[in-house]
């Protein structure tokens, strides 16, 4: 086993390995899904999520072993990142690799397990949810300072940020899924909407972030609206035409 675990919980090194080593008949399930697994520990009084990454076939197996790092580790690694740049995301504790002959063989990422929070894509979709209009400029504004800060979340969709409500119209916002990250010294304009672009397809939803960028980037309001709405369309033709491909090779399959 490989592993690395955050400093600030180095004493649990027993107790965090303990949870790997029987983790498919311990834990409470918190997400079940067809390629990964999502289980909650209890660690003394803290709540913790470990994340078992879908088991990499053969050719995978031996690029994460040589040539590129584990989705785990890559999770681990750019949270400790985002904290470091003071952007929200739950607190790493540790991340873990299990190899056999052949090269990785099973992968887990462990963090603090983040309580009364709600993601983006409810936000999203609900027309009805409260402070809706506020919520959407102040996730607007926290995306705008991740820009600022040279991060390009690749997997920046709305079920990724978990939105937590402070109290008086203030709301955190909390990157998940992060083994897809870019950092760079600046980003420029049309990647900046490029990456706003999985965020919805709502019209009316692409005119409120792009005024609220523009008014955060001094941009011109009329030129972020149209440069964001084009990205959006691109990537929804794009996601479309993927769904499409899929069900005809479901159909020919059959």
């Amino acid at each position: 086993m490989d592993f690395k675990i955050n400093s600030k919980f180095d004493f649990y090194e027993s107790n965090l390995k303990g949870f790997i080593e029987n983790f498919n008949t311990s834990g409470k399930i918190f997400v079940a899904g067809n390629r990964n697994t999502i289980k909650l520990f209890e660690l003394d009084n803290i709540i913790i999520s470990i994340k078992s990454f879908k088991k990499p076939n053969l050719i995978n197996k031996v690029a994460y072993k040589y040539f590129r790092k584990s989705k785990a580790r890559r999770s681990f690694e750019y949270a400790s990142k985002l904290i470091e740049l003071q952007i929200g995301t739950p607190k790493p504790v540790a991340f873990f690799e299990n190899y056999d002959l052949f090269g990785l063989s099973e992968s887990y990422y462990a963090c603090e397990h983040l309580e009364n929070v709600f993601e983006f894509r409810e936000v999203e979709l609900n027309k009805d949810f409260e402070n809706r209009e506020e919520i959407i400029r102040q996730f607007t504004k926290f995306t705008f300072e991740m820009h600022q800060k040279g991060i390009e979340f690749l997997d920046h969709s709305p079920g990724n940020t978990l939105i937590k409500n402070e109290g008086n119209c203030n709301y955190s916002f909390y990157l998940v899924d992060l083994n897809r990250m870019n950092f760079h010294e600046t980003i420029d304009f049309q990647l900046r909407m490029k990456n706003l672009s999985r965020l919805t397809p709502k019209k009316e939803l692409v005119v409120i972030m792009s005024d609220e960028y523009a008014k955060l980037s001094g941009d011109n309001k009329d030129l972020v609206f149209e440069t964001m709405w084009k990205a959006t369309e691109d990537f929804q033709y794009r996601f479309s035409r993927k769904k499409r491909i899929k069900r005809q090779l479901k159909f020919w399959k059959k």
